[in-house]
Order: structure tokens, then sequence, then C-alpha cells
């Protein structure tokens, strides 16, 4: 890992070699990657309680003894 003690002073941040720079970015980017992979499984372990919250509105709305119907996959997204 890259050591953060540039983000001390912002002056130094020039004085960065390029492969600290380049060390710096890829740091970001692994724990940027790494915070949408957590958040990505942690919507899909609760994506039944997710939909119903999304789709609550719609449902309350359908008359009595409908129910929802997509046709192909995509449908569910747009339902806006």
């Amino acid at each position: 890992m890259a050591d953060n003690h540039f983000m001390d002073n912002p002056t130094q941040m020039s004085k960065q070699s390029l492969t600290e720079h380049l060390a710096e970015l890829r740091s970001c980017l692994i724990y940027s990657l790494l915070a949408v992979a957590i958040g990505f499984a942690a919507a899909y372990a609760y994506i039944r309680p997710i939909a119903d919250w999304f789709f609550r509105p719609l449902v309350r709305v359908l008359p009595e003894g409908k129910s929802l119907i997509f046709i192909s996959y995509q449908e569910g997204f747009f339902f806006i």
C-alpha cells in the first residue's frame, strides 16, 4: 500500500514522483472497487426487501386481485 503521509501536507503532493502518484491512484481505485463490491453484495443479500420497498406504492394502487406483470427482464427496473 502507498504511504498516505503525502496527504498530510498538500505542498508535498506536487513533489511525488509519477510512480508514487500511480501507487496512490491504484490504492484509491482498489478501495473504491472494494466498497462497490461490498455494497453490491449487501444489496443482493436483501434484494427481496429492497424490491418490496420500491414496489409497495405501486402495489397499493393496483386493483384488487391484480398483480405486477413484467414481460421482459428489464421491465422491472423501469417502473418509474
